[in-house]
């Protein structure tokens, strides 16, 4: 008797055990949780803005990666940096605010010796135009920078330009100088106004409010704005935007990987479209 209670004891034990490992095996499995998306933090010239935002819609959808964007004029840029903000990507529309960051530039021009850049990462990646713009109807009939000289010169126009501390400003002072204007002088005499960036100059046209100003052709073709001539290399040189990775950036290798992207064919399509082109 007392052997038959034991053998029903250990079945119903068995049962149990049983039971309960089914149970743990019907359970549905939880799949992995998904790996957290990487930040990387783009400084970027003012001039580049729909580009790179278009440009952000295809990356994100492909890459694990998070593109946080900061626009602004290369100088205000270049201070941020300086004061330690976070960025990883650094892209400037001068090479004087990167250079002003890199320790192997000249020291003429990197005064303070400060080493934000890692130099192995920097390259050129595009290629600008500096144009003249007007607003719709081109009131005061501006053929070109000739004529704008001439007419900056008997004060009967109204000019916007970047401030000195903007490149496309640095690239308008090199045309007045190229053209013996006296900004200085001009800006006394009331025939020229400023914006802290490009954007802002491209504004001021497009209301109305000059009677020109001189802007890159990537922001007068954004804009819709009316181009009456080009800048020449013997005007203003070369407009190349470098690009480079940060040394104190968060997400380097990630960083790293987006400025590779930038200059592939997909991306390039995007920049040319908008009058962008490759260095020469």
């Amino acid at each position: 008797m007392k052997a038959k209670k034991l053998l029903s004891m250990l079945l119903a034990l068995a049962m149990v055990f049983a039971l309960s490992a089914c149970s743990s095996n019907d359970e549905p499995k939880t799949s992995e949780e998904p790996e957290a998306r990487e930040e990387v933090v783009v400084f970027a010239a003012a001039s580049m803005t729909e580009t790179l935002n278009q440009i952000k819609e295809t990356y994100e959808k492909d890459h694990n990666v998070t593109l946080t964007f900061n626009f602004d004029s290369s100088g205000t840029l270049k201070t941020q940096i300086q004061e330690d903000a976070d960025c990883d990507l650094f892209i400037s529309a001068g090479q004087k605010q990167m250079n002003q960051l890199d320790i192997t530039a000249d020291k003429e021009v990197n005064t303070e010796g400060l080493d934000f850049v890692a130099s192995d990462s920097r390259v050129n990646l595009l290629e600008n135009k500096v144009v003249l713009v007007v607003p719709e109807g081109n009131p005061k009939g501006i053929k070109g920078f000739d004529d704008l000289a001439a007419k900056l010169a008997d004060g009967s126009v109204l000019m916007a330009m970047g401030n000195s501390d903007v490149p496309v400003g640095q690239y308008t002072q090199k045309i007045l100088s190229y053209y013996k204007l006296d900004e200085t002088a001009l800006a006394n005499a009331g025939t020229i106004t400023y914006g802290t960036n490009v954007k802002e100059v491209t504004t001021q046209v497009a209301e109305g409010s000059v009677d020109c100003g001189i802007v890159y052709c990537t922001d007068a073709f954004s804009a819709g704005l009316t181009v009456v001539d080009s800048a020449t290399k013997d005007m203003c040189g070369q407009v190349i935007y470098p690009a480079a990775v940060m040394k104190n950036a968060k997400h380097a290798d990630a960083a790293k990987a987006f400025l590779e992207y930038l200059q592939r064919d997909a991306a390039m399509k995007v920049f040319e479209s908008v009058g962008f082109s490759s260095v020469a």
